[in-house]
């Protein structure tokens, strides 16, 4: 949507450009409501999940990699990208609703003061180690091989670390912005470039490779993705092809 009109995101765990407010999801793309006043009264009635959060703002910001959960139909979303990238909304089990990727953007230690302890001293033997997601979360502890750019899996039921993914050569990447957002592949190499943006090249399952910023690269998998993927699975197809597939539905 476009215009003074249409609604902007509130502040939350994701950026104004890469999110969608949860009232476009109920009534432009799920069709759940006809109105703004009605998606407040689903919202209100603390009917709509984010992360298995309740959420009863109807301009919540949603983004990449959020799992939307309708109780009373029973249904439960993952936010992902299509090939022309698009916002799509991708149904889910409920075993697959329970989790979340979230890519490490951040490694750091963090102070820590306790009982006994001068609160003034930020030395390494009395930090934290923790890590800073895509989506603003901050998990402690993470395991020591984590590093940026990795993944990490997230249980939504009490916030922890139960896996994560190595960016490596062999990954397999999604893209989330840049000319080829939404296509999935496997990571062939990386370019390091000091100074300027690091380039990383991908190949997907029919053979064409491309390129883009390491900043754009979201690993979802080792040898399978680990989360369900959209139409056409990340692979992009041409405007001829897309046309001898429509002729063939109908």
């Amino acid at each position: 949507m476009g215009g003074i009109w249409a609604p902007r995101p509130s502040t939350g765990p994701h950026k104004l450009r890469e999110s969608i407010p949860v009232i476009v999801l109920l009534r432009n793309k799920l069709k759940y409501a006809l109105t703004r006043h009605e998606v407040q009264i689903i919202v209100m009635n603390r009917l709509v999940k984010i992360d298995q959060k309740v959420r009863t703002d109807m301009n919540f910001p949603t983004g990449f990699m959020d799992v939307i959960t309708l109780d009373k139909t029973g249904e439960n979303f993952r936010l992902l990208n299509d090939t022309k990238g698009r916002f799509s909304l991708t149904k889910i089990n409920e075993k697959e609703a329970g989790f979340k990727l979230c890519r490490v953007k951040k490694l750091m230690w963090g102070n820590k003061t306790s009982v006994g302890k001068n609160p003034f001293h930020s030395g390494r033997g009395a930090s934290v180690p923790f890590v800073v997601t895509h989506d603003g979360r901050t998990l402690r502890y993470p395991d020591p091989l984590i590093r940026v750019n990795d993944t990490v899996k997230v249980d939504l039921s009490n916030n922890t670390i139960v896996g994560h993914l190595k960016f490596d050569s062999g990954s397999i990447v999604m893209l989330t912005g840049g000319h080829n957002q939404g296509r999935v592949g496997t990571v062939v190499h990386r370019e390091r470039h000091p100074g300027s943006f690091d380039i990383v090249t991908v190949r997907d399952s029919e053979g064409h490779q491309f390129a883009t910023r390491l900043s754009n690269v979201f690993v979802i998998g080792d040898t399978k993705a680990w989360v369900q993927l959209p139409k056409h699975k990340g692979i992009r197809v041409s405007i001829m092809e897309e046309r001898e597939q429509r002729i063939a539905q109908n």
